[in-house]
This record gives C-alpha cells, structure tokens and sequence, in this order.
C-alpha cells in the first residue's frame, strides 16, 4: 500500500491513496483524513485502506485522478518524534579520517542517533529557503521508516514488528553551522533545518524480497543540478538495521505511534558509487589530495532524490527540490 498527504491548506492535509505506479490517487475520507489518526488505529483502518488501494490499482476507484506530487506535503506532515541515527558507519569514518580524527569503538555497537525538528516538515517538491549561502547548505539522502507503539525495553528483532511505513529524506544540514554547535556539547539544533520527505510512503509488503533484516536492498539515487552524484546501495553497508535504530530509542522510553526514525546519509565504501551528501565528497577529497574542492549547496541549486525497484518504477517518488533564498519578509518574521 502506498499512502501521501495532500495540501489542503490545513497543517495536516488530506490522506491519499495512491497506485503502485504512482499515476493515480484516491481519497482516503471514507476511512480517515489524516495519516496519524491511521497510526493511531492501524489494524482496524489499514485494511480499509488496502481495500481503496487493491481496488485503484485494479482501476475499479470510482473517484480515482491523476497524483501529482507537487501537491504533497510530506506523508506524515508533523510527526510526533523525529530521531535520526547515522547507521552507515562509513559515512561517520570518512567524515572522521578527513578531520584527522579516529571513530571510537562504541560506533561500531552502539549508533549514534539526534533528534531533530519534527513540528515542520517539507513535502518532496518544496522550495529549500536559507537565509544565507555561507551556512554551507548540503542535502542528505536516506531512508526512514514511520512507526507503530513500540513499549520501551523492545528488542531489535521484534522492534521490526513496528515499521509501519517506509519514505526516502531529504535531511538538510547547515554544515558551516554545525562545529560551533557541537563544540558546546549539546548537539545539533540550528545546522538542522527542516527535512523534506518523499511524496509517498509504503508499507513493507510492498518492497518484496528487497526489505530482509531491517535494510531496504536497493539503490538511493542522488541528482544534483541534474547530474548523478550518486547511486548507493542502501542495504548492503547499513550498519545498524531499523530494528536496531528503534531499539536504541526504546531502551529508556516508549516509542509512540507516528514516530519517524531515519537512517542517516546512505553510504558505501566504493566511492565509484557517489555519494549522498556533498560533506561526504569533501571528506573524499580531502583523504586523497588533502584538500576539499567541492562546494556546497548555493540558490539555485537543485536536489532529486529516488529509489527504484528492480522494474525501473520509482518507488516513493522523488524528493525534487530547489535551493532558493529566505524572502526578507520571512527572515523578519
């Protein structure tokens, strides 16, 4: 089952189903208007959903139009909780060589995790505003997964159980801002702006074979400016499994129902694969000539991030967005 939220001019918007294809949609009023009331009571009204989707997918929806992701806000538009771990560990090892700096070995067993803004999402295809080019804007390409309750003490394997949804993230980063952050000790707030999601999130079933053991076996792709800066595997390298992300969560708290837990930067050790932040690729250049040329993010710029199956269909949709500049009257504000 695919689900999305359309932009209604409320702060929630209106739940959509939409077709495995993503060409079609379908309201989903007759079961539930917002995707956290679903959360709230998944078991009961999932399946009325799953009915909506089985019947557009077979071209029976009655009320069926054309989905246009450029009216979707993020899936889950506020989220209860938004907790972002790093789970490919490559990435915090590249990142870490290039400052010159050894990983500890509590990284290797024990992930590291943030909590992020999760009152202001962005939807896949909305403008990315910044006050200023010299915060140094980078995009971050991951996966994350929506959840059910999950009681606090739940082990990893059954933690699993709780995965409601699947989404790709955008999970911009102000990468200037961030060492004067860390350096009180506290951790990031500021040097994370609002992260934008993709139009549409997917239940489990619907990735077969490529969700096993807590990973989503499948390319995230990266096109900056419209070109391919990278092409990651998002399984096979991912240290800590969803699983293991939520856990970590539970071990002193309950995990509640709308939830989003995200992967952080998918990277691999192939660096012919790309990457999937540009602080990644300074960290490259930086261990090869000792010197990083790469530059972030500037207005104008654009970001698409998208995953497809092995069929070549695009999975959640693209996050497709612009880097634009703060309208002054918005800085006022």
């Amino acid at each position: 089952m695919k689900l999305a939220t359309y932009k209604d001019g409320s702060r929630d918007g209106q739940l959509v189903v939409v077709s495995k294809d993503l060409s079609t949609a379908h309201y989903a009023n007759g079961v539930a208007t917002r995707l956290q009331q679903v959360l709230d009571d998944w078991n009961f009204m999932s399946p009325q959903l799953d009915d909506i989707y089985v019947n557009l997918n077979h071209g029976k929806a009655r009320h069926a139009f054309n989905f246009d992701p450029k009216l979707c806000m993020a899936p889950l538009p506020r989220a209860y909780q938004w907790a972002d771990g790093s789970a490919f560990i490559n990435h915090v090892e590249l990142v870490r060589k290039a400052l010159g700096a050894e990983v500890p070995a509590s990284f290797y067993t024990d992930p590291l995790m943030y909590q992020g803004g999760s009152d202001d999402f962005l939807g896949p295809c909305d403008n990315a505003r910044f006050a200023s080019e010299a915060w140094g804007i980078d995009f971050e390409a991951e996966l994350a997964v929506i959840t059910g309750d999950i009681a606090m003490g739940t082990a990893a394997q059954q933690a699993l159980e709780g995965v409601r949804l699947l989404m790709l993230a955008n999970d911009w980063s102000l990468r200037n801002l961030i060492p004067g952050e860390l350096a009180k000790g506290f951790g990031f707030f500021q040097s994370k702006p609002a992260t934008a999601f993709s139009p549409v999130a997917v239940t489990p079933d619907e990735l077969g074979t490529a969700w096993a053991g807590g990973r989503l076996h499948l390319k995230l792709q990266s096109m900056w400016n419209g070109q391919r800066v990278g092409l990651c595997d998002a399984g096979e390298e991912m240290t800590f499994h969803f699983g293991q992300l939520i856990a970590h969560i539970a071990k002193t708290r309950h995990v509640r129902a709308g939830s989003i837990v995200g992967s952080g930067t998918v990277s691999n050790k192939d660096w012919s694969r790309g990457y999937s932040c540009i602080a990644e690729k300074r960290a490259i250049e930086t261990i090869e000539s000792g010197e990083a040329r790469t530059e972030f993010m500037k207005f104008g710029d654009t970001i698409r991030i998208e995953m497809k199956g092995a069929d070549g269909m695009s999975i959640f949709g693209a996050i497709d967005q612009d880097v634009v500049p703060l309208h002054p009257a918005e800085q006022a504000s």
